[in-house]
């Protein structure tokens, strides 16, 4: 394969396309958008979906919109490489450096992408021995993995922003009297709770600790001592609330047991990042490595000075003063009328 030709495959993998040649379809590998000859593929879309970080790939299914602006995106960037392509813009001059740079920035990464694999491999195929590890951190560190006191309970929000703050107490009380008058706590959250969410689980909030909430609330809440009980009015940083205790958890120390799985999660990525790290640290640091330092230094263009970006300082004595190209003489005044 020619150098442009291979510089071409590159931007095509830069854009958003794989390896599968237009009009080509691997077995079992779906085109899922077509523009003509061009052929969207279901493996350039996992090939994508690669490129984003873990935790917003794990959920990127489950939004259509997502899964919608992704293809609209890609066979975009497809069609135009392929325009480019046909217009041989990689084989222009003034195109070269970047190809080159673009091809060898994806090589980077996958010489990276490789490292890391690898790393990972190792590390699952050696799994009991990392496990001592783990123990010696649950150890010298239990605090990390105790589990402090929780409460789980349910709330109505009168929001500020949408009342003054006499108003939102009273809205509260009157709240409160409903409930305590009878009236299903979930049910009344449902009909006046200003929590956009309320309308669907009925202010159920699940369980929390006292670090996960607003202070006021959180003190409202962890005040009371009995499930079912419901907490005067309490103004927090959101508005007023009135607050129900469903259950009440006692701090707790997790044992190796319950925690081991996420402590190997965390030294597992500290592997994986080690082994980048080393790679990387082993080119930078690399002592046959040569500068040119004078060709460094002339990339250097020191910033204008301010009194140069002023303009030149006014002559002193009888020196003529410089003036800016098209400006009268000193002395003349533009607006003034011209001597008949």
């Amino acid at each position: 394969m020619s150098s442009v030709h291979s510089r071409i495959l590159v931007a095509c993998v830069l854009v958003g396309a794989s390896a599968v040649a237009i009009g080509q379809a691997a077995p079992g590998d779906p085109v899922l958008i077509e523009n003509g000859p061009i052929k969207l593929y279901r493996s350039e879309y996992e090939a994508e979906l690669q490129k984003l970080p873990a935790e917003v790939r794990s959920g990127f299914a489950n939004s259509q919109r997502r899964i919608a602006e992704l293809l609209q995106r890609m066979i975009v960037q497809k069609t135009l490489a392929a325009q480019a392509e046909a217009a041989h813009l990689a084989e222009q001059p003034q195109y070269a450096a970047r190809m080159k740079l673009e091809q060898e920035r994806v090589l980077a990464q996958l010489r990276i992408a490789e490292v890391e694999e690898r790393a990972g491999r190792e590390f699952d195929a050696n799994r009991e021995q990392f496990i001592a590890r783990a123990r010696e951190l649950y150890v010298s560190d239990r605090a990390k993995y105790a589990t402090p006191e929780q409460v789980s309970a349910s709330h109505i929000l009168f929001d500020l922003r949408k009342h003054s703050r006499e108003e939102g107490q009273r809205l509260a009380a009157e709240a409160r009297a409903r409930v305590r008058s009878g009236a299903d706590f979930n049910a009344v959250a449902k009909e006046v709770s200003e929590d956009p969410s309320a309308g669907m689980n009925g202010g159920h909030l699940g369980w929390f600790s006292r670090g996960d909430m607003d202070p006021a609330f959180a003190n409202a809440a962890f005040a009371l001592r009995n499930p079912g009980d419901v907490s005067e009015p309490v103004l927090s940083s959101f508005g007023w609330h009135i607050v129900k205790l469903e259950e009440r958890r006692p701090a707790h120390q997790r044992t190796f047991e319950e925690v081991r799985d996420v402590i190997l999660a965390d030294v597992r990525k500290r592997y994986i990042d080690d082994q980048r790290d080393r790679l990387v640290a082993s080119i930078r640091d690399d002592p046959t490595m040569k500068a040119n330092r004078e060709a460094i230094d002339a990339l250097f263009v020191p910033a204008p000075s301010a009194e140069a970006l002023r303009g030149a300082a006014p002559p002193r004595g009888d020196a003529p003063a410089a003036r800016t190209p098209g400006t009268p003489p000193p002395g003349l005044n533009r607006a003034a009328p011209t001597a008949r």
